[in-house]
């Protein structure tokens, strides 16, 4: 009779570096995770904000507010959820400001990236829903491939386990940030047993509601942010479950993580806003047409180069306002901008109208006094075009079979 062997007969490593020197700058994995993530994001949420409507480019504007405020609220997240690593006892209050020594929160840096999207979204004229439905795939996807630098960093793992996709962990060198530390032979030190690989767990997790969050937008058409509130959703649910696996170090309310208690929050303040806000997807045309730029044409000498040396013309617009599905779609068919208010208030309005055109000889007889006279008549008795001869009916209703166009609400 022989005994199972009690050794897994397969893991998953990890790396044994995190940090590699390029002469004086240290080049980490994990930046360079972080970097990799915000670069697919953006081109996800550029491909959706032109879909909208928004020029080309103003991904760019954004993520120059967004990325910055992003990662200041991050690391302020950390530092007021975990003070005690710089204002307790033996801590260094300065090294708070020490990003590179890793320490940043995505609740922290999902509020401070909104703020900062707004303010740019505030600058190029675009509805900051808008661009929180541009971006809801492309943020999980981001968060996946930022989790790889955990993995880099041999740390967000759970408690030991038997399966055959255990995680070794490294133990890491003080002395020597980003780099296991080795035994005498050299050989780096690996962690007794095998972990659960929780940072690979939320990287699946966040791969999936990002398809979630594609197919029910493509099918349900969401809008006013609540495709932004559906990743919300979904990316809290799993980070419930999976902040409960986890057993690095972490601050307790009421014997539960912290982060949990946060997930929990934002996930019914999320679905609270995904219940009570209704709307249809928006659209955005421009507000004034913007400036297409001119082609050089014919020999290079005679192009006019003060035009370069002033600056290229805009090619975005001053603005965007909001319209509905069916307007947008015709003015990307035809380029010609739809109204911005309805052409008349009411029906009788536009049967007064229509018949004033059809008959000329009637337009000149009737004087401004009796123009006034019907307009008072019919703003005293609102129900005045069912007082109306059966002539007037049927002119109304020549001019209403006349082929106007229908006014939508954008």
């Amino acid at each position: 009779m022989t005994l199972a062997p009690m050794t897994p007969l397969a893991a998953m490593p990890s790396p044994s570096t995190a940090v590699w020197q390029l002469g004086p700058f240290p080049i980490r994995a994990y930046a360079l995770c972080i970097i990799a993530g915000i670069a697919v994001a953006c081109v996800v949420t550029e491909y959706r904000l032109r879909r909208r409507g928004v020029a080309p480019g103003a991904v760019l504007d954004i993520a120059v507010w967004a990325v910055p405020a992003g990662i200041v609220g991050a690391r302020i997240y950390h530092v007021i959820t975990s003070p005690e690593k710089y204002f307790g006892a033996g801590g260094e209050p300065i090294k708070a400001l020490y990003i590179w020594e890793g320490g940043l929160g995505i609740w922290g840096a999902v509020a401070g990236g909104a703020v900062g999207a707004w303010l740019a979204a505030r600058q190029l004229g675009i509805p900051l829903t808008v661009v929180a439905d541009a971006l809801a795939p492309g943020m999980p996807l981001a968060q996946a491939i930022g989790r790889l630098g955990n993995w880099f960093n041999n740390e967000l793992y759970g408690g030991r386990t038997t399966l055959p996709w255990g995680l070794e962990v490294h133990v890491m060198d003080p002395d020597n940030p980003g780099h296991a530390l080795r035994d005498d032979a050299g050989n780096p030190v690996l962690q007794p047993g095998l972990y659960h690989p929780t940072f690979l767990y939320e990287l699946l997790w966040n791969v999936g509601v990002a398809a979630l969050v594609l197919i029910l937008d493509r099918r349900l058409r969401l809008g006013r942010g609540r495709a932004f509130a559906l990743y919300v959703m979904g990316y809290t649910v799993g980070r419930f479950w999976i902040e409960l696996m986890r057993t690095d170090e972490a601050n307790h309310i009421l014997g539960v993580r912290l982060n949990v208690w946060t997930a929990a929050l934002v996930f019914l303040g999320a679905l609270i806003y995904f219940v009570r806000v209704r709307g249809p997807r928006e659209y955005l045309v421009p507000v004034g047409e913007p400036a297409a730029p001119v082609a050089p044409a014919g020999d290079v000498s005679q192009v006019d180069l003060s035009v370069g040396e002033a600056g290229a013309r805009p090619v975005a617009p001053e603005g965007y306002r909001v319209v509905t599905e069916d307007q947008f779609r015709a003015y990307r068919e035809t380029g010609a901008l739809p109204p911005t208010e309805p052409a008349a208030t009411d029906d009788a309005d536009r049967a007064a109208s229509d018949d004033d055109a059809d008959r000329p000889d009637r337009a000149a007889t009737d004087g401004p006094d009796d123009a006034s006279a019907d307009r008072a008549g019919a703003g005293d008795d609102p129900a005045g075009a069912d007082h109306t001869d059966g002539a007037d009916r049927a002119d109304a209703g020549r001019a209403d079979a006349g082929g106007r166009p229908t006014d939508r609400d954008s």
